[in-house]
C-alpha cells in the first residue's frame, strides 16, 4: 500500500526545508533507516531517513528545485511497483497549480487497481535531536484541538497569550497551524501603532548590480540576532589579558606528538573552567524563570561561505585542552563541508566567537540564544606596557563579554572576565 513521505522538522527552528539531492531513484528499494536525501535546513543541509515500517518501492520523488517545502509537505511515495498513487498528490498540491511538485517520472501507463493507501510516513532526519520537534503529519495534528507548532506555544505562553486567546489567532500554517510568525504579529498589534513608514530607499543608478538570493541559514541568522539584539538587553564588558605565558605554554604543548592547540582551544578551555566557579554566567532566560545550567557546553562561531554554524562542544570542563583541539578541527571540516548534524549545534550554554586570527583587536559580538553571554575574542598584538616601573612590550588580548542583563549584573560578568584573565595569564590555574 502506497505511503505519503513528507517533509519534516530537519531542525527545531525550521518552519520548512529544501530538497537538496536525492539518494535513490524512481524503481529503487528502500527500507527503514535507508538515507533517501539530503535536505537543507535553516541550520545547513543533513541526511532524511526512510522510516515506514514496511519496505516498498520508490514511486514518486519530488522534483528538486530552490522552493522552501512547508512541513508536511510531499516529497516522495513509496508502495509497491505498479500502484496507484494518484490519491496521494490530490492533497499535497499547493494552493497556486503553477508551483506544484512535479515528478521525476511519469506514472505507470497501466496501474494496477487502486489499493488502500495508510497513513503518510514522514521522513525523519538522521540524528533529530529532540525527538518533539519531529513534524506530525496533517491528519495527526487535528487531533489537537488547537493547532499550533511548540514554539508558537512556548512564545504565546512566555508572552502571556492564554490558551483561549490563541485559539482565536489565525493560523498561516499548513492547515491553519499557528506559527511563531503569527505569534509575532499579534503581539505587534498590541502595541502602539507604528511610526509612518519612512520614504522609499532611493537606489541611485549604477553600471551593473547581482542580487543573490537570501539562503535559508542566512534568513535565520537575521531572524535569530535581530531577536536577540532588540530582546536581550545587551551590555559589554571588555578586558585586557597579557598573552605571554599562555604562547609559551601552548609552544610546550604543541612539542607533544600529534598534538596541535590553538589560542582558541586554549579560551575555549579557559571560559569552561571558569564557568565552573561563575556558574550564573552559564544561565539561559526563559521569561517567567532563569535557568542556570549544569552542564558547560561551549559554541564555537565557525563561518562559512553561506554564513555561520556555532557546533557545540559538549561538557567543555571536564575535557582536555588535545580532546578540545580535536573535536573543534572535526567541527571545522564538516561546517566546511556542510556536513554537521543538528546534534552537532544544539545544547549551547555558552558561546565564543574569535576573530583575531582575522587581525580584529576587538569587537562586541551578539548574544547566541538560548545563552547569557557570548565572549568576542581579540587578536593578539605586541604592544608597550609599563612593568615594575620599566617600559617593555608584551603580547596582549582583547576580550569583550556580551551580556544579557536580564540575567547578568555587571559586577558578576566582570567577576567572570577577572577570572578569565587569571587563568589565560596563567594557563596551569585551568587544572586547578
Amino acid at each position: 500500500m502506497a505511503q505519503a513521505i513528507l517533509m519534516a522538522s530537519l531542525t527545531p527552528s525550521m518552519d520548512g526545508g529544501k530538497l537538496v539531492e536525492w539518494n535513490v531513484k524512481i524503481g529503487d528499494k528502500v527500507a527503514f533507516g535507508d538515507k533517501i536525501a539530503e535536505g537543507e535546513a535553516d541550520k545547513g543541509t543533513t541526511g532524511i531517513e526512510y522510516t515506514g515500517e514496511d519496505p516498498g518501492t520508490i514511486l514518486y520523488l519530488r522534483t528538486i528545485d530552490d522552493q522552501v517545502i512547508p512541513l508536511g509537505g510531499l516529497i516522495a511515495v513509496v508502495g509497491n511497483a505498479g500502484e496507484d498513487f494518484s490519491a496521494l498528490l490530490a492533497p499535497a498540491a499547493p494552493a497556486q497549480p503553477a508551483a506544484a511538485p512535479e515528478p521525476v517520472a511519469a506514472q505507470p501507463a497501466a496501474p494496477a487497481q487502486p489499493a488502500a493507501t495508510t497513513a503518510p510516513v514522514v521522513a525523519q532526519p538522521i540524528a533529530p535531536a529532540q525527538p518533539a520537534a519531529v513534524a506530525t503529519t496533517p491528519d495527526a495534528a487535528t487531533t489537537d484541538r488547537l493547532k499550533a507548532s511548540p514554539l508558537a506555544k512556548t512564545i504565546a505562553k512566555t508572552n502571556g497569550i492564554s490558551h483561549e486567546t490563541l485559539s482565536t489567532i489565525k493560523g498561516s500554517g499548513d492547515g491553519g497551524r499557528i506559527i511563531k510568525q503569527d505569534i509575532d504579529n499579534y503581539t505587534a498589534n498590541l502595541s502602539q501603532s507604528p511610526p509612518p513608514a519612512a520614504a522609499p530607499i532611493q537606489i541611485a543608478p549604477s553600471h551593473g548590480y547581482t542580487d543573490t538570493p537570501v539562503s535559508q541559514m542566512r534568513q535565520v541568522i537575521a531572524k535569530r540576532l535581530s531577536e536577540s539584539k532588540f530582546s536581550a538587553p545587551h551590555f559589554y564588558l571588555t578586558i585586557v589579558v597579557n598573552m605571554d605565558n599562555a604562547m609559551q605554554t601552548r609552544k610546550q604543548i604543541n612539542l607533544l606528538p600529534d598534538t596541535k592547540v590553538s589560542f582558541n582551544d586554549m579560551v575555549i578551555k579557559a571560559c569552561a573552567s571558569a564557568l565552573t566557579k561563575h556558574p550564573i554566567v552559564n544561565s539561559s532566560w526563559l521569561g517567567n524563570a532563569i535557568r542556570q545550567n549544569h552542564s558547560i557546553n561551549i559554541g564555537v562561531a565557525m563561518s562559512v561561505p553561506d554564513g555561520l554554524f556555532v557546533p557545540v562542544i559538549q561538557n567543555a570542563n571536564q575535557k582536555g585542552l588535545a580532546t578540545i583541539a580535536s573535536e573543534v578541527k572535526i567541527f571545522a571540516a564538516k561546517a566546511k563541508d556542510k556536513k554537521l548534524q543538528p546534534t552537532d549545534w544544539q545544547g549551547n550554554t555558552f558561546t565564543i566567537s574569535n576573530l583575531g586570527m582575522m587581525g580584529i583587536e576587538e569587537f562586541t559580538a551578539i548574544i547566541n540564544p538560548p545563552d547569557a553571554c557570548i565572549l568576542a575574542v581579540g587578536a593578539i598584538v605586541e604592544k608597550p606596557i609599563v612593568k615594575n616601573g620599566s617600559i617593555t612590550t608584551a603580547n596582549l588580548m582583547k576580550l569583550t563579554l556580551s551580556c544579557d542583563h536580564r540575567v547578568i549584573d555587571g559586577a558578576v560578568g566582570a567577576a567572570f572576565l577577572q577570572t578569565l584573565k587569571i587563568m589565560l595569564e596563567e594557563p596551569i590555574t585551568m587544572l586547578a
